[in-house]
């Protein structure tokens, strides 16, 4: 709206007109724009550097009504005018062009008291539709709204490519109650760059700071905001609870999107070259779910995302916000599930973001005991302050309602839950209550979980201690997450694994410990990136033995994992058995897919993912003890395991693993009452994978006296089902 005539009693004095030139003026509305003076003379004051002439126009004809007068070097405009105009334009003579604009200062107020009012006291659900830039159209005239929270703040101004990176010139209004700084500046596009120049409370001049809701920024090395578009809302897919429902089978491929495939000239494929490879290929493998690491904006390739600065923006490196949405369609169309990797544990430090944001610790704790992480060189974010909530929970929103994503996993969720993470004696500060828990983080889990599952979306964490009820809903006094990664599975199965077969008779309870715990969460498996990184090695190069053994492992361990209860997660390159460890600075080595054990890896966890989905006793009751019953746990001598596996309408499958090179025949195996036969489901030796072909073949398994008898291929897992 337009803002109208503001009464001053006075002329402006020469201090104030320095406070303007100087930047350092906290209040332009009340100075410049049109005024009444207490003698009734109606003022038109503006503040333009570098012009070199201004004229006032009348908004619909152009006509001049006044010419202004340069009343102070530096660009300090003003004149008297007859009359207030209705409307009225400015005409503004540049060294190099002349410009016709609305002037900046004539209108009024953008945000309203009570939205303003409802983000200080944390009921804004989405703020992100009221801060950040938003292209709108105020009293006919097209431009952009911005707003920023900069509570301590002097002073902030927008500066970008369409001001010449002046602070002076767009110096923005302070909304007191909210510690939002606002301004609609007339004329701005979409695709303008720009930033947030701020004066700290000392007056001191901080670092240019990027929007901390831009939905879009430059490339790196680049800093800048983007003005971008807000993307429509997106319907909820009918069957996405059908798809993400822990009754479901749950199969995640993980992917780095920078270094999954390059282009035939080695660069970053873009969204829509994605679109057409990448959900064609993980559905083809009969994965259900895709999962990417961070997306959204982030300064350093080196940190694979996790280091974020931008919670709103798909990162410029493989296109736009709209190629990315076109990316989202594709893997729905695929019948995938599309999950995001998230990070509201922690922040960069770098100058241009969230850091000292306005020259004070506002989206970070103040103390270095609570709000610097060692091991990441990180700022963590002030999970008790109402605004840095709002601003994490609305990121999560954002990313399911706009783009229609299917969930999210949540990058480290143990080290937001307990103060003394990763910190020794004298290194953290305990809660209200004397304890180790951060309770502000445990309230901010329960009510992004709440937000994001009313929007029809799921969340997953990253949590790797005993902390309870981590996939408990809310109202049964849990964390609301809907599944919790089991990282003592995939250690305690990893450590099994890398002993000679010789020895694993000594670690035999590694393999089986897990189902100690297996139901009190709903777990997912993950064999994710952490697993394949810093001298880890890949899957495969953890396994013992001879080239020939390390696959024949893989292949039984892929077995043991797809058998096992609880929805899975596979990062890219270790479906066909990737040798070298992952290198986020290369593609992976798709050649491998040309030899045979590669390509026989890969078959296998097509036909597992198949197996998986279409029996309904792997996944149906992955999460509930009803669904497992043990057979044989205590063959440490032979290095056996074998289970049953049920749904909650009586299927059943039979699940045999033998982690020894040595095949073994007659293997008697009591299975449960009421079947005749089983015959092979799968067998992970079988040729067509790469191995020995070792097994029962299509022979049926006849149960006598509650027994079967069969052959155990070496270094194998067999799936049975009844004939």
């Amino acid at each position: 709206m337009v803002q109208g005539i503001l009464n001053t009693s006075a002329k402006l004095d020469a201090p104030q007109v320095q406070a303007l030139l100087a930047g350092t003026h906290a209040d332009p509305f009340a100075v410049l724009g049109l005024h009444r003076l207490s003698g009734g003379q109606i003022v038109l004051r503006a503040l333009l550097p570098g012009a070199g002439k201004v004229a006032v126009l009348k908004a619909g004809s152009l006509a001049v009504i006044a010419q202004m007068h340069l009343t102070e070097p530096g660009g300090f405009f003003e004149c008297e005018l007859a009359q207030a105009p209705h409307d009225y334009r400015l005409q503004i003579q540049f060294k190099h062009e002349t410009v016709v604009l609305a002037d900046t200062y004539s209108f009024g107020a953008q945000l309203s008291e009570a939205e303003l009012l409802a983000f200080t006291e944390g009921r804004h659900v989405r703020p992100h539709l009221m801060l950040g830039a938003h292209v709108i159209e105020c009293s006919g005239v097209r431009g952009v709204r911005f707003a920023v929270w900069a509570p301590n703040a002097r002073r902030v101004s927008v500066v970008g490519s369409f001001n010449g990176w002046d602070g002076r010139r767009h110096m923005m209004r302070l909304r007191h109650q909210a510690g939002v700084w606002e301004l609609f500046i007339p004329h701005i596009q979409i695709g303008d760059l720009y930033k947030f120049e701020l004066l700290d409370r000392n007056g001191h001049l901080l670092q240019l700071k990027a929007d901390p809701y831009a939905r879009k920024a430059e490339l790196r090395p680049g800093t800048a905001s983007i003005v971008a578009g807000l993307p429509t809302p997106i319907e909820i897919r009918v069957d996405r609870a059908t798809l993400n429902d822990r009754h479901a089978p749950i199969s995640i491929y993980e992917v780095h999107i920078g270094s999954w495939q390059a282009s035939e000239t080695g660069e970053f494929l873009d969204w829509d070259e994605l679109a057409q490879r990448l959900p064609k290929y993980a559905a083809d493998l009969g994965f259900t779910h895709v999962e990417l690491m961070p997306i959204s904006e982030f300064p350093f390739d080196g940190s694979w995302g996790y280091q974020t600065l931008g919670l709103f923006a798909t990162t410029a490196r493989f296109g736009t916000a709209e190629a990315f949405a076109r990316f989202v369609k594709a893997c729905h169309a695929a019948g995938l599930g599309l999950l995001l990797d998230w990070v509201p544990a922690h922040f960069p430090s770098d100058a241009h973001g969230l850091a000292q944001f306005d020259g004070t610790a506002l989206y970070e704790y103040a103390d270095p005991k609570e709000g610097f992480h060692k091991d990441w060189n990180t700022l963590i974010y002030n999970f008790g302050r109402t605004e840095v909530r709002s601003f994490l929970s609305a990121s999560a929103l954002y990313w399911v309602e706009h783009f229609g994503i299917d969930g999210l996993r949540v990058d480290a969720v143990a080290s937001m839950l307990y103060r003394d993470y990763s910190r020794g004696a004298g290194e953290w500060l305990p809660n209200l209550l004397g304890g180790r828990e951060n309770l502000e983080a445990i309230s901010l889990f329960k009510q992004v979980n709440e937000q994001v599952s009313a929007a029809g979306g799921i969340t997953i964490a990253e949590e790797s201690t005993a902390f309870p009820q981590v996939s408990a809903p809310t109202y049964a006094g849990g964390l609301g997450f809907h599944f919790k990664w089991n990282m003592g599975w995939m250690n305690d199965s990893l450590r099994y694994m890398a002993e000679d077969p010789v020895h694993r008779r000594w670690h035999h309870q590694l393999m089986s410990f897990g189902l100690a715990y297996a139901f009190s969460e709903n777990y997912v498996l993950p064999i994710s990136h952490d697993e394949v990184v810093h001298g880890k090695g890949s899957m495969l190069t953890k396994m013992p033995g001879d080239r020939w053994q390390q696959f024949a492992n893989l292949r039984a361990y892929y077995g043991f994992m797809w058998g096992h209860p609880g929805k899975k997660l596979l990062f890219m390159g270790q479906e066909f058995a990737q040798i070298d460890e992952w290198n986020h600075q290369h593609s992976l080595p798709w050649k491998l897919l040309q030899q045979a054990p590669h390509a026989g890896m890969q078959r296998l966890i097509r036909d597992l993912n198949l197996l998986y989905r279409s029996s309904p006793a792997l996944h149906r009751l992955d999460c509930q003890a009803a669904g497992f019953r043990w057979l044989v746990l205590d063959d440490s001598a032979h290095s056996v395991f074998a289970w049953a596996r049920f749904d909650d309408a009586g299927a059943l499958m039979l699940v045999i693993c033998n982690f020894t090179p040595v095949p073994r025949q007659n293997y008697r195996v009591t299975v449960p009452e009421g079947y005749a036969a089983f015959v092979e489901a799968l067998n992970t030796d079988s040729e067509f994978y790469g191995g020995s072909n070792v097994g029962n073949g299509s022979a049926a398994l006849v149960v006598e006296n509650g027994l079967i008898s069969l052959t155990l291929p070496p270094l194998a897992t067999l799936f049975l089902r009844p004939a």
